[in-house]
C-alpha cells in the first residue's frame, strides 16, 4: 500500500530540463499534504578512464550554483532515449573521446526529495580521440577537459574539490569496484 495517494495532480511549469507538478496528496493517517516534483528525463554518466589510468573530468560553470564544478561527462536522457547510447553521446561531445568498452555500474536518484531524475553510470574504458573531437552545446563554451590521476581526483573529493554528487558517487564506487583486487 501507498504511503498515501494523489487527490490532485497540476503541472505548473513545462522548461526544456524538467517540468513542475504541484500534487495534493493524502496520507494513510488522513492528513493532507503538497508535494511539489521537478519532473526530469533522468541522464547517464560516463567514468572515462584512460589507459594510463587517469580519468577525464570537465569543468564547467554551473548556473543555479553560481560557481565551477569539476565533473564526469553527463546529459539529458532524450524521449525514449537507451541510457547506454545517452552516456556515449555525451561523452563524445563533451570530451571529444570515445570508449571501445563500457560497463553499467548503478543508477542513482539524485535528489529523491523533490526531483524524479535518476542517473545511470557507466565506467568507459579503451578510449580513443573521436574522428570529429569535442562537440560542445550551446552553453558550453567554457567547459575544459581534464585528463585527472585517479589518486589526485580522489583526494580533490576528501578535500571538498569535487562536490558534484553524481561525480562523487561515481568515483568512489569506480575506485571500489575497480581496486577491490588490488
Amino acid at each position: 500500500m501507498s504511503h498515501y495517494k494523489v487527490l490532485k495532480s497540476d503541472k505548473r511549469f513545462s522548461g526544456k530540463v524538467f517540468d513542475l507538478v504541484v500534487d495534493q496528496v493524502e496520507y494513510r493517517d488522513g492528513t493532507k499534504g503538497i508535494r511539489e516534483v521537478a519532473v526530469h528525463p533522468g541522464g547517464a554518466v560516463a567514468i572515462p578512464i584512460l589507459e594510463d589510468g587517469r580519468v577525464l573530468l570537465i569543468r564547467q560553470f554551473r548556473h543555479p550554483a553560481k560557481r565551477w564544478f569539476f565533473e564526469l561527462p553527463a546529459g539529458k536522457l532524450e524521449p525514449k532515449e537507451d541510457p547506454l547510447s545517452c552516456a556515449q553521446r555525451e561523452l563524445e561531445e563533451e570530451t571529444g573521446y570515445t570508449a571501445a568498452t563500457w560497463e553499467p555500474l548503478i543508477s542513482i536518484h539524485t535528489t529523491p526529495g523533490f526531483c524524479s531524475e535518476v542517473l545511470h553510470l557507466f565506467v568507459a574504458r579503451r578510449l580513443h580521440p573521436a574522428p570529429g573531437g569535442q562537440r560542445l552545446e550551446a552553453g558550453e563554451s567554457t567547459l575544459t577537459l581534464h585528463a585527472t590521476p585517479w589518486h589526485e581526483a580522489l583526494a580533490a573529493i576528501e578535500h571538498g574539490e569535487i562536490d558534484d554528487a553524481k561525480t562523487v558517487c561515481g568515483l568512489l564506487l569506480a575506485d571500489r569496484i575497480l581496486h577491490r583486487s588490488a
